[in-house]
Parts: structure tokens; sequence; C-alpha cells
């Protein structure tokens, strides 16, 4: 039976909103109220420890979850009950838990053996629980293991629920209990997250309805709101006091929460696709540069092979302009040399009346007076043209006694 009950917990468990088991995440600027005043109901059966209620917070401001009796997860556990802190700028939530030893609860004053530090409602011997009869409710079951302790209030009982900040708690953890609080833990049971569960659809629990005086303060079992287990409470701990338009200003605070980190989520976008834009354009950029430094580097080539070409024409040129004058002026020059310098027509003339007695004479003449003509195409480019006319009748004189 009791396995079963675990399995249904266990699935309820699931469809527990993340935001209940992660309280120490939440941060809220307006304080809880007071702890109400109430009575602790009786103990179903021998086994259950007393958890204290509190005030816990949700999408419409603070609501109350009733104290209840629960089984330890394990025998030799003892419950450290949560408590909100204030941390300079909010109150933050700190989750109970299970332990070996009870750690700091922030000071607060829950009753019924927690007063602020440690637990005097009972302890551990042998595997069996030991109940302290002055805070704990037991009469009416048959317990064996119950003893009797005044329990001294560390704190003064102004049922403040709250650690720090104005009008808290000014309680430090001592050293034992800070070693408590590194210590291993166990998270609450499925039972007491069920309980926490069902109290926060609970529209009357809420502080904003009921002012600080739940109508149900506490309860025999965990998510029992109804019945003869139910206890409710006396009144108040402190005049309520209600927050102006509280939920809304939880809401529109989520709300600009949410604004905000939409506009730094969009912001950093915008800056990664800025990034990316700036990462892709440089490529296209550095492709630019490259493109127009081989374009330049094309034009350099271009422009230094139309030099070369440039020059080798004019090379050409100069060179055609240089070997003009030595085939073509020759030609120019040997025709008034050769007829300014020797008459050769007269002795050709005569070679051809007598072929026969002088045959290689005119040969021999004519080879000599053919020499000379291509010096004065070497003179020709230094000194004019009439002096070799002037030498040439002398050289022909020398022949004309032979004739």
């Amino acid at each position: 039976m009791r396995t079963s009950r675990f399995l249904l917990l266990a699935v309820l468990l699931m469809a527990v909103p993340a935001s209940l088991f992660a309280q120490f995440g939440v941060s809220i600027t307006i304080a809880p109220p007071a702890l109400p005043v109430y009575e602790q109901p009786m103990i179903p059966a021998a086994g259950y420890m007393w958890t204290p209620g509190y005030w816990a917070n949700g999408d419409e401001g603070y609501f109350w979850v009733p104290g209840t009796w629960v089984e330890p997860p394990e025998a030799g556990l003892l419950w450290t009950p949560g408590y909100w802190g204030w941390s300079g700028e909010a109150f933050a939530w700190n989750g109970g838990y299970w332990g070996t030893e009870v750690g700091f609860y922030g000071g607060v004053n829950y009753g019924f053996g927690y007063g602020g530090a440690g637990y005097g409602g009972g302890y551990w011997n042998n595997g069996g629980f030991y109940y302290n009869t002055s805070v704990n409710n037991v009469s009416g079951v048959h317990i064996t293991n119950v003893y009797n302790k005044t329990v001294i209030n560390v704190t003064t009982v102004n049922h403040v629920s709250y650690n720090g900040g104005s009008g808290g708690i000014t309680a430090r953890p001592t050293a034992a209990e800070e070693t408590a609080s590194r210590a291993q833990h166990t998270p609450p049971t499925a039972m007491q997250t069920q309980h926490v569960q069902a109290a926060s659809t609970n529209h009357a629990f809420l502080a904003s309805v009921n002012h600080g005086r739940p109508a149900v303060a506490a309860t025999s079992k965990p998510g029992e709101f109804s019945g003869k287990g139910v206890v409710a409470a006396k009144a108040a701990g402190a005049p309520y006091k209600a927050p102006e338009n509280k939920a809304a200003g939880n809401k529109a605070t989520e709300n600009k929460a949410a604004e905000n980190k939409a506009t730094e989520n969009k912001a950093a976008e915008n800056k990664a696709a800025a990034t990316r834009t700036t990462e892709n354009k440089a490529p296209e950029n550095k492709a630019t540069e490259n493109k127009a430094a081989e374009n330049k580097a094309a034009t350099a080539r271009t422009t230094e092979n139309k030099a070369a070409a440039t020059r080798t024409t004019e090379n050409k040129a100069a060179a055609a302009k240089t070997a003009k004058p030595k085939e073509a002026r020759p030609p120019s020059e040997s025709k008034p040399t050769a007829a300014h310098a020797q008459p050769a027509s007269h002795p050709a003339t005569t070679a051809h009346a007598q072929p026969a007695p002088h045959p290689a004479t005119p040969r021999t003449e004519a080879a000599p007076h053919a020499q000379p003509a291509s010096r004065p195409v070497t003179t020709a480019h230094a000194q004019p043209a009439p002096h070799p006319a002037k030498e040439a009748p002398k050289t022909e004189e020398k022949p004309q006694p032979r004739q």
C-alpha cells in the first residue's frame, strides 16, 4: 500500500513546476508576512517528525505552506527548515533539507522545537526517535519514546519570518551550523513536495487573501487540508500590511526582467549577427582587395609589357634606321662618285671597240676604280661629297699615257 502511494507521489512530483524546487533562485523585494500563531496538530503515528509552516512565494505573491507531520527519508535524519534571507538587494529563499545535524535556518523561531537554532523537539537513539513532549503534541497516540525538556528560544518570539534586511532577524550561523550546512544533505521527500504543490494551488492560502491568518495553519498529514487533523491560525503574527498592488508589482517586475532579458538577448543576437556580418564581409573585402591587387598587378604587367613592346619597337626602328643608310645610301652616292670619279665609260667603249688586244687591261683598271668607290661611302658620312669629286680626275690622269 505504501509502495503504491509513493509511486503515485512520484508521478505527481514530475508535474510540479520547477519554480517550487528552486526557490533559492527566487528574488523578492518585499519581505514575507509574519508567521501566524497556531497550535500543533496531533501526531498521526509514531515515526513522524514535525516540519514547521512557512511563507512561500508564487506568481500571485506569498502563500502559506501549512506545518505538517512527515515521515523522514530514513532513520537518523533531522529536518532543517528553509528561511528567507536578505541578500542586500532582494529576499532569497534558502530551501530546507534533511541531514544528520540541523543546520542554520536564519534564526527564525518557527516554534515546536525550532527556536531559532538547532532542534529541541527530539533526537534519534538506536534507530528510534524520542519526542520531547514539551514542544510536541503526542498525547493522543501511544508512543513510548518520549521525554520532557523545556526548550529555550534563542531568539525573541516576534514571529518575524526572515533574516536580515529592515526589521529582519540578525542571527548568523555558528561554526557547527556552517559545518552542518556543508555536510551531505537529502532533499525534501515526495510527500513534502506534494504538500507544497497543493498549497500553491489553494487560493485561500494567499497572504493577500488571508492577510497573514490562514484558515489552515497546520495539518496532521501532508496535503490534507480538511478534516479533524486541520488546525486554523489563531491570529496573524503581526498586523498585515498589504503591499501596494503587490501581485501586479511582482508581475511587473518579472515582466520588466523578462523585457530586459529579451533586450539583452536581442542585443546579443544583433551583436552576434553584426559580428558574423563583419566576419563575412571581411573575406569579401579581402577578396575584393585581392581582386584589386590582381587587377593592379595585371595592369602593371600590361603596362610593363606595353612599355617593353614600345621599347622593342623603338629599338627595332632604331636598328632599321641604322641599317638603312648602309644599304640605301651607297647606291645613291655611288652613282655620282662613279660618274665624277671615273669616266669609266671611255675605257669601256675602247674595250668594246678592241676586245682582243685589251681584254685584261680594262678589267684590271676597272677593279682599282671599283674599290675606291666603296671608300667614299664610308667617308661620305663624315665628309661632304664634293671632295671625292675633285680627287677623282687625278686618279684617272695616270692611265692616259699608256693609251
